[in-house]
């Protein structure tokens, strides 16, 4: 025979794991409206007049290593568009953005700008002995080149 007590606590036991699973549910969804939120905001700045400007001189420029970004004068271009990236493979790096997302976003100029920036990177990695200068956005790079192999492999 089942007596009250133990219903009691039966049905208190389940009220819990509804509310453990509830709010679990909750904190996922948070997280995930979070890193879409950033994402956009990141997407938002990309857009900004400013920002597209640096992006075009930096994008287009033909120089192949440090020295010349000084003597052409696209150096705080340079910083901007290489800043932004190398925060967004940061936050990639540490799980705090969704890389699907931000590669949906920015694939394409994560390439581009990242094939113009790595001569210089390296450059400026050797002579300014800052070995870790622009890691995070090689990271970004390589992780879009990936994904981008993969694609192409199911494709085929």
């Amino acid at each position: 025979m089942v007596d009250i007590p133990s219903i009691s606590s039966a049905i208190a036991t389940i009220g819990v794991l509804v509310g453990v699973t509830f709010a679990y549910l909750e904190v996922r969804t948070l997280v995930k409206t979070n890193q879409t939120d950033l994402a956009f905001r990141l997407y938002s700045t990309f857009g900004d007049k400013e920002f597209q400007e640096a992006y075009e001189k930096v994008s287009t420029m033909n120089v192949k290593n440090y020295s010349d970004v000084v003597k052409k004068g696209f150096r705080a271009e340079l910083f901007t568009i290489g800043s932004f990236f190398e925060g967004i493979g940061v936050l990639v790096k540490r799980g705090l953005v969704d890389f699907g997302l931000v590669n949906d976003l920015f694939r394409e100029s994560i390439k581009l700008v990242w094939e113009r920036f790595q001569p210089i990177a390296e450059d400026y990695r050797t002579q300014f002995n800052q070995p870790l200068w622009g890691v995070s956005f090689e990271y970004l790079y390589k992780e879009a080149q990936k994904r981008e192999h993969r694609l192409h492999q199911i494709q085929q």
